[in-house]
């Protein structure tokens, strides 16, 4: 099933099952006559607000994601907590508004009734679409092609599995070897067909999109090799655990049918502080915009006062998933600056540098204009500082692994800017590709504070640039 179509099936499904569990509570509450209702309850607009509600703790908490070949009882777990935490809210909130109408009544303890409706009701309705998944999997409809590296007992056990289990919606393809003389080999059917020098071309040739690599201790830089062959490809990469050690902290284990798999650069930050650090960009930047309006203005008459030339330019950068988008800077070097240099690292006592330039870089005023890239979702206010695509495709064929920093929105800042200088060099570069391997490694809205409060220092205090 493909992912728009499975993520449409949950919402109706779900859209169903939670207003049917309000329409049960309702009649238990009201239309029985059983309890004391003080005034005549509305039914349709609360039912509507409580569906809302629910929907927006499910997709905080994750409910929407793709659950492909995950477990069942993962998904009835995710949904326990989620509802437990939605009617303790509830619940609350029930009380508060019975203090503030001076209302004694014990009937809102009724509300755990309806969450034991809801909890049965959703459930059925999660199991009945999984259930309807497997069954279309089995019959061949969205199945996903897949490549296993190496050729080896490893290998050839995960095919065993996957063919054994077909609800898993996996069809292998091919083998691909680190050895030539396993050329032409086959298991169950299915052939090596070259090394892993042509993996993306043999990728292509089967359109597939799941990688599992299987290969053995010692081929350790193997592993890394195809890892970076795809890192800014669109393929799901899972690795049998014996190496796990080698990309420690950048994995999460999973299992199919008993069979432990590490994903490779999973989405380590959960679906609900996506949605918060989203939140967060936007309301920071209009608070940032309005405080720094004054700054603005004054930053925006210096530049043009200091030399010729527009006070804010825009420039190519590559942003998530390398989509390039247009970033806004103020001017802090001389109009036409790279007219005949073409793109080049800048330097410490760059001579293209402004001299207003060198001030407004040095406490990071030239970024204040970017506070319109991160409210338009070019960027967001923390992450990986997005370069241009000249140097993108520059450094990704000297640096191992450099655009995986793709994988994430550009930020107005992040944990390389605060730890280190502006890039005069492929050095530094790499430097600060540890620090945002780290950042992507560590994720987090408490790292995305941490950053934010460490960039007040280094506006402030103008360091973080030259140290």
């Amino acid at each position: 099933m493909d992912k728009k179509l499975e993520k449409i099936f949950v919402l109706s499904v779900d859209f169903i099952t939670i207003n049917l569990s309000w329409i049960f509570f309702f009649y238990f509450r009201v239309e029985s006559g059983w309890f004391q209702t003080i005034t005549q309850p509305v039914f349709l607009l609360p039912m509507l607000a409580v569906y809302f509600y629910w929907l927006v703790l499910f997709s905080f908490v994750g409910m929407y994601r793709t659950w492909f070949a995950a477990s069942r009882f993962d998904e009835l777990s995710t949904l326990f907590k989620a509802s437990f935490i939605g009617i303790f809210i509830l619940f609350f909130l029930i009380m508060y508004d019975d203090y503030v109408h001076e209302v004694s009544s014990s009937n809102r303890f009724l509300i755990f009734i309806y969450w034991g409706i809801f909890l049965f009701l959703v459930s059925t309705g999660r199991l009945f679409v999984r259930s309807l998944q497997k069954r279309m999997l089995i019959q061949g409809i969205g199945r996903k092609n897949t490549i296993i590296v190496g050729f080896n007992q490893k290998s050839n056990n995960i095919h065993n599995t996957i063919a054994k289990y077909k609800e898993l919606g996996l069809d292998l393809k091919a083998y691909v070897a680190v050895n030539k003389d396993n050329i032409g080999k086959e298991h169950n059917g299915v052939k090596v067909e070259d090394t892993v020098d042509k993996v993306i071309e043999i990728a292509e040739k089967y359109d597939a999109k799941e990688l599992i690599i299987a290969l053995e201790k010692h081929e350790e830089d193997t592993m890394m090799k195809v890892i970076s062959l795809f890192d800014s490809k669109t393929m799901n990469i899972k690795i049998v655990p014996d190496l796990y050690e080698i990309i420690s902290g950048q994995a999460r284990t999973s299992q199919i049918y008993g069979f432990p798999l590490i994903d490779i650069m999973p989405q380590l930050m959960p679906e609900w502080e996506k949605k918060v650090k989203r939140l967060m960009d936007i309301t920071v930047s209009l608070i940032i915009l309005l405080l720094s309006s004054p700054l603005i203005i004054f930053a925006s008459i210096a530049i043009k006062l200091d030399s010729k030339g527009p006070i804010v330019y825009k420039q190519e950068r590559s942003g998530m998933n390398g989509r390039v988008f247009k970033i806004w800077k103020f001017r802090s070097m001389y109009e036409d600056a790279e007219k005949l240099t073409g793109p080049v690292w800048s330097s410490k006592d760059d001579p293209r540098v402004t001299k207003v330039g060198k001030w407004i870089r040095k406490v990071r005023i030239d970024e204040l204009p970017q506070i319109w890239n991160v409210l338009k979702g070019d960027m967001s206010l923390v992450g990986p500082r997005p370069e241009r695509p000249f140097f993108v495709e520059q450094l990704a064929a000297e640096i191992p692994l450099y655009k995986r920093r793709l994988t994430l929105r550009p930020g107005l800042t992040g944990w390389a800017q605060v730890k280190h200088k502006y890039d005069e060099s492929v050095e530094d570069v790499k430097i600060k590709l540890r620090y945002d391997l780290f950042y992507i490694e560590n994720i987090s809205l408490r790292m995305d504070l941490k950053i934010l409060i460490r960039t007040v220092f280094v506006v402030l205090f103008g360091k973080g640039h030259y140290q």
